[in-house]
């Protein structure tokens, strides 16, 4: 079960919910890759997905596409980045929101903590630990959206001649571009998983009357409730996560030219309203439907691996 409960037989220590989270997020993102590179690159494209002039205007059309134009190996386009991005983040954000949680509920009455207050009180905690992992993990974020979002030929052949030509041509501070939406999206983001994560477990005991003795939770369980919450948490966090995106490739113009009109931007609030006034509403939802998809995958799979993973040593130390 996700979060400090007293009545748990077994506690863990920080460092085996590191270890959870950390092969949560490794495991995640081996079936998540391809979707995300779908993800960004609707997000990076200034024209409506509607328009023929657009170069990706669906998830089959792009996949297509990208195949034919960039063979398979472009579906895992900074995977490697992203695969320590996942096992930076997801080993701290499980290991804080375990601390956080803890520390709560020495705080604040027993019923805020648990019952039909956990969801909110969930929220709460997932968000400050989501806040933690993402200072913790932004630079391999940058590093992997231009990997991914590069075209041919390629402005970086690789991690390392990514990491050194931002270093030289931008300074340190290009590994932190776009933290600033990255925080104002990922409190709300992160915190909604683990609020409805909390929110569709109470539902699902309530519908198959489910008592814990042993405070476990099932595979099925955690997969179903997970994939649900991905679900809700990207289709209401996703303005956000297109702003951060098109903040990140700031300065990387030249390697985006081929997928059509190239935009700068002076900030996150100057990037929501050109994309309004440009591109519309719509422009703010640009990859929906994989990032939906994405959600109901990447999000099942953390909390079903992270549960099982705990579960699995929990039954070791009994």
């Amino acid at each position: 079960m996700v979060g400090f409960d007293k009545r748990k037989e077994v506690k863990l220590t920080p460092l085996e919910y590191a270890t959870a989270g950390a092969i949560s997020g490794m495991v995640m993102r081996v079936f998540a890759q391809p979707l995300d590179v779908l993800k960004i690159r609707f997000q990076l494209q200034v024209e409506d997905t509607a328009s023929h002039k657009a170069k990706y205007r669906g998830l089959i059309q792009a996949s297509k596409l990208i195949f034919r134009e960039e063979k398979i190996s472009a579906f895992w386009k900074g995977h490697v980045p992203a695969q320590l991005l996942c096992i930076v983040f997801g080993s701290v954000q499980f290991v804080s929101f375990e601390w956080v949680t803890k520390a709560g509920h020495h705080i604040l009455p027993y019923k805020w903590s648990h019952g039909n207050c956990k969801p909110a009180y969930h929220f709460v905690c997932g968000g400050i630990a989501g806040c933690a992992a993402s200072v913790a993990a932004q630079p391999f974020d940058v590093v992997r959206t231009r990997l991914v979002a590069q075209g041919e030929p390629k402005l970086y052949t690789g991690i390392s001649d990514a990491v050194r030509k931002m270093y030289v041509r931008e300074g340190v501070s290009s590994f932190y571009k776009g933290i600033s939406p990255t925080l104002l999206e990922i409190f709300p983001h992160a915190g909604l998983q683990f609020g409805f994560y909390a929110f569709f477990k109470l539902l699902w005991e309530q519908v198959f009357d489910i008592s814990r003795p042993d405070m476990t939770t099932g595979a099925m369980e955690s997969l179903f409730c997970g994939a649900a919450s991905g679900i809700c948490s990207k289709a209401i966090i996703l303005p956000l996560d297109v702003v951060k995106k098109r903040l990140q490739v700031q300065g990387f113009e030249k390697a985006r030219a081929q997928f059509g009109k190239v935009r700068m931007y002076d900030g996150i609030s100057d990037c929501f309203v050109r994309i309004v006034k440009e591109e519309g509403i719509r422009g703010l939802f640009k990859g929906l439907s994989a990032s939906v998809v994405k959600g109901a995958v990447s999000v099942g799979l953390t909390f079903l691996v992270y549960e099982q993973c705990c579960n699995y040593m929990r039954a070791r130390h009994r």
